[in-house]
C-alpha cells in the first residue's frame, strides 16, 4: 500500500464509514480504491482494523474522526486432513 501512497505510512481520510474514508483515501491517492474494493466491498484478501477491533460490516463499518484503519492482507491457512495432502 505504501508505493500507492508515496511510501507514507499513515494518512488522514475523512469519512463516517469505511467506504467514505476509502473514496476519500482514492482522491488523495488515486487507484488505491481498486486494491482495497472488488464487488462494493472489501477484497476477501484484505482484513480491515478500525480502532484495534477487526472490522466485521465491510465498508459500512462506521469510523469516528479520531479513528485508526489499518489495511492488512489476510491471513488463512489450516490443517490438512490426514486423507489429504498438504503439499500439492
Amino acid at each position: 500500500m505504501r508505493k500507492l501512497t508515496g511510501g507514507r505510512d499513515r494518512v488522514t481520510v475523512s469519512g463516517k464509514n469505511l467506504r467514505e474514508a476509502i473514496a476519500d483515501l482514492d482522491r488523495q491517492f488515486p487507484g488505491i480504491a481498486n486494491q482495497l474494493i472488488e464487488d462494493g466491498d472489501i477484497k476477501p484478501s484484505i482484513a480491515v482494523s478500525i480502532d484495534g477491533e477487526v472490522g466485521t460490516n465491510g465498508v459500512l463499518d462506521t469510523i469516528r474522526d479520531s479513528s485508526e484503519i489499518h489495511f492488512m492482507p489476510q491471513i488463512s491457512g489450516g490443517i490438512c486432513e490426514p486423507s489429504e495432502s498438504c503439499l500439492k
